[in-house]
């Protein structure tokens, strides 16, 4: 074998070597990040969110349907925004998780551009309440029966409104309100 001729396999492995490492590398997970909602009661619940899109505006977005004891994932992508806005109903027993922050919701599958006069343009004003997501790639908000511990005072944030509910590290919890 010449030595030219050597050259060039030694070259083809390693380009072939190299190709399947890159290979490797190319289809490795994805990073991902997401919002979801665990359901942590005995009821079926309806949940819409909100939050403010920096190019839209304030956007309300329902209903998922949840049911107890399982999971519904609101957002499958890079989350928007620090803070997001929950709404809850329970189909079973009546009862809500809300707060104090109005948004607008509808009967049907709605979004929502703007939480400005509601009713005038035919939704219903319905009052979320907050989630600080901190800034975690995911996050998840889980609503229970039972009564949460009082809310730590909010931290000071410039142009947000105040926390309603506890946050832990990776989850936050809503309260139902019958």
């Amino acid at each position: 074998m010449t030595l030219k001729r050597h050259y060039f396999q030694s070259l083809s492995a390693l380009a072939f070597w190299a190709s399947l490492l890159g290979t490797g590398v190319t289809f490795a997970p994805a990073a991902h990040a997401e919002l979801k909602l665990c359901n942590s009661t005995s009821s079926k619940i309806g949940v819409a969110i909100g939050y403010k899109d920096n190019k839209e505006g304030w956007t309300s977005e329902g209903w998922w349907n949840v049911d107890s004891q399982t999971c519904a994932l609101l957002i499958q992508d890079k989350l928007r925004a620090r803070f997001y806005y929950v709404y809850a109903f329970d189909y079973d027993k009546g009862g809500e998780w809300g707060g104090s922050i109005p948004m607008c919701t509808n009967v049907g599958e709605f979004t929502i551009r703007g939480i400005d006069n509601c009713e005038g343009r035919g939704f219903k004003k319905s009052s979320f309440f907050e989630v600080d997501t901190q800034e975690q790639a995911d996050w998840t908000v889980k609503l229970t029966e039972d009564p949460a511990p009082a809310a730590p005072p909010p931290s000071a944030q410039s142009g947000s409104p105040s926390q309603v509910n506890p946050t832990e590290a990776t989850a936050s919890t809503g309260t139902r309100k019958k």
